[in-house]
């Protein structure tokens, strides 16, 4: 990863004149195909098959639409305000995934509600993937150089425009690469879930909690790096707080769950 250290990354993937490919619009399409492919062929011959290309379909718009709310709200909202139509420009990055994730439980519960389907069984499916696209999707962050850490002199570092530096680093030229730590993290856990998933061991509900309360672990840590967001109480900022509340619902949710298995 040293040529991360020398390497300047551009937003255009593709320049056409009218038509310009942004990497981070590519990386998303690419995140969701092979998403979609990974989840398709692991139920291959299912009955559930036919489902989740529906709800599949449902989950890339709500997905999406989730991931830029959130951003909004929480993370530049009076810019916003300010600038409503900059909101549709999702090709210049700000999606949040915590946005994405609750939309993706929101419509995955009321789909299999509706069709009288196991809420974990598909959930499952869901969240077998999700760190797969989120290892590929954080590239597109690297692109934009929107995800960086603090200043650093590592060999790994990566260089940030000025025009992207917050005023207090403009003197500091290398900051961490998060979105790096994020995408093999993420490509780490979605090697576990997939092993749990073949193993055909873990109960159903297990990979969803297993990924909700991991991914919680990882952004929970490399908060502590980023630089895009202020601590709100006892030192931590408010996606930690959300961190630490997912991790209690999840743990508190299983728990439920398997006193339940037990007395079936």
């Amino acid at each position: 990863m040293i040529w991360l250290h020398s390497y300047h990354p551009q937003v255009i993937l593709l320049d056409l004149g009218i038509i310009k490919i942004y990497w981070y619009g590519f990386l998303v399409t690419l995140t969701i195909l092979l998403s979609a492919y990974f989840i398709f062929r692991l139920i291959k011959g299912k009955e559930e098959q036919k489902y989740l290309w529906n709800l599949f379909f449902y989950l890339i718009i709500f997905g999406l639409i989730g991931a830029r709310i959130y951003h909004v709200i929480f993370y530049n909202l009076q810019y916003f305000l300010e600038n409503p139509l900059d909101i549709l420009k999702i090709w210049q990055g700000g999606m949040a995934i915590h946005g994405a994730i609750l939309a993706g439980i929101i419509v995955t519960f009321f789909y299999t509600k509706k069709h009288r389907l196991l809420f974990w069984q598909y959930s499952d499916y869901l969240a077998l993937v999700l760190p797969l696209g989120q290892a590929i999707g954080r590239w597109g962050n690297y692109f934009n150089q929107e995800l960086f850490g603090k200043p650093c002199n590592y060999s790994w570092c990566i260089p940030i425009d000025k025009i992207n530096r917050p005023l207090v680093y403009q003197q500091n030229q290398y900051f961490h690469p998060v979105f790096l730590y994020e995408s093999l993290l993420n490509l780490l856990l979605f090697i576990i879930l997939l092993f749990g998933f073949k193993s055909k061991r873990w109960p159903q509900g297990m990979i969803t909690s297993v990924y909700l309360i991991s991914y919680s672990i990882i952004r929970f840590f490399t908060e502590f790096l980023r630089l895009d967001s202020e601590t709100i109480f006892l030192s931590l900022k408010p996606v930690q707080w959300l961190c630490l509340v997912i991790i209690i619902i999840v743990l508190i949710s299983q728990k439920f769950m398997y006193k339940n298995r037990e007395i079936v």
